[in-house]
Order: structure tokens, then C-alpha cells, then sequence
């Protein structure tokens, strides 16, 4: 059996970390596992982890460490089998120094998208709250404007994709991510990525990863649907 591989995507809100991580689960083999969906999962579940994040979510607080390494850790040690890319965690570095302790990470691939670019997609974000798929009125519109192209249901733009909150939210990012990229750079995995479109930007990480998967994982559970997860 060939050595599991392991990569994360990092990248501020907007910088297209699923829309890479599902290209990379399709063309290489892996399973693509995102932090928001284990997230509701397990508030779904109502486990206990689930409840103890809902509680800060009720409030419109950012989930603390201490939960969200309580929310993926145990399972990302459980997989054994498959292997994966995750995005959406680590965004800090007490949850990357955790993680690192759990895993041993081959690649981390870091989406540098411009300012503007970011501000841009993000104004035009639409999110289907309980399964949590994005919609870009620009380039991703739904079928029918505001309705989930799965269950017709309302989508919303959250309140921090907002205008008036998107420079605040994207200026913490920078803040918090710095030693998590610096971390990652100086355990000599980290690649980073520059442009403004996702097309562009994904030749090159193709190819990084052509040479860093050897054996492309056949096996069917390696799938890359999120439904598969869970």
C-alpha cells in the first residue's frame, strides 16, 4: 500500500481554497475534507463537540482553538486509510502546532490573492447556510437567482461577506495567518500560489502535486464527494 499523502490549502475567505482542494481530490484521488463540513456535521449529530461550537456560533463569535482542534483532530487521526486535502484548518497557530502533532502534513499549498480580487468575490458570495455550498452571482450563479440549486431553499451572504466588515475580516486573516505560513515555510513544505484567477493559479499547483503523488489512489474511497466523508 503506498504512503498516505496528506496537504493542506490555506488562503483567506474568497481565495477559492474548495474550489482548488475539489480539483485536487478529482485529478489526484484524494478526498477533500473541509472544516465546515465536519463543523456541521457535527452540530447535526448534536455531539458534544457540535454543541460546544454552536454555543459561540449563536453568538456570532469565531470558534476558539480549543474547539476547533476538539472538532476535526480526533478524526483526521481515525483516517488511516485514504488519503486526503483539507482546507479551512489550521487558521491559527496553536491549531497548526496541534495539528502537527496529530498528522504529518507532505504539502502546504497557500492561495495569495489579491486585495481587491478578494473584496471583489466576496461581495458577490451567496452561501446555502445548512449544507454550506457557495454560489458567486458573477462566475457561479445558482439556476434560479437566491434559491440553492439542490434543495431550492433561500441563500444568504453572510454578515461578514458584507462590504462594510469584508476589510476588517480579511485584515484579521493577514494577522493570524503570518505564523502559520511561517511555520509551514520553515518545515520546508510550504508552496505558495499568486494571481487573481483561479484557472491561472491551478496549472501550477497541478503540476507541484504531479511530482509530489507519485501513485495516484484509485481505491473507491477515495472519492472525492463530501458525502463520502462522513
Amino acid at each position: 500500500m503506498s504512503k498516505l499523502f496528506r496537504a493542506v490549502i490555506l488562503g483567506p475567505p474568497g481565495s477559492g481554497k474548495g474550489t482548488i482542494s475539489e480539483r485536487i481530490a478529482q485529478s489526484f484521488g484524494l478526498k477533500h475534507l473541509s472544516s465546515g463540513d465536519f463543523l456541521r456535521e457535527n452540530i447535526a449529530a448534536n455531539a458534544e463537540a457540535g454543541v460546544l461550537a454552536k454555543t459561540y456560533i449563536k453568538k456570532g463569535l469565531l470558534l476558539p482553538d480549543h474547539v476547533m482542534n476538539r472538532l476535526l483532530l480526533p478524526r483526521l487521526e481515525e483516517i488511516t486509510t485514504y488519503s486526503w486535502v483539507l482546507d479551512g484548518f489550521p487558521r491559527t497557530l496553536a491549531q497548526a502546532e496541534a495539528l502537527n502533532s496529530a498528522c504529518d502534513l507532505d504539502v502546504v499549498i497557500n492561495l495569495n490573492i489579491p486585495l481587491e480580487t478578494l473584496k471583489d468575490r466576496l461581495r458577490h458570495r451567496w452561501i446555502h447556510p445548512s449544507s454550506g455550498r457557495v454560489y458567486n452571482m458573477h462566475f457561479n450563479p445558482p439556476r434560479v437567482q437566491g434559491l440553492d440549486d439542490i434543495t431550492g431553499e433561500t441563500l444568504i451572504q453572510q454578515e461578514d461577506d458584507r462590504p462594510e466588515a469584508l476589510v476588517a475580516r480579511l485584515r484579521h486573516y493577514k494577522d493570524i495567518a503570518k505564523p502559520v505560513i511561517d511555520l509551514y515555510k520553515v518545515k520546508g513544505i510550504l508552496y505558495t500560489f499568486s494571481d487573481t484567477e483561479t484557472d491561472r493559479i491551478w496549472p501550477n499547483i497541478n503540476t507541484l502535486l504531479s511530482t509530489k503523488i507519485p501513485t495516484l489512489q484509485s481505491d473507491a474511497r477515495c472519492a472525492s464527494t463530501h458525502s463520502e466523508i462522513l
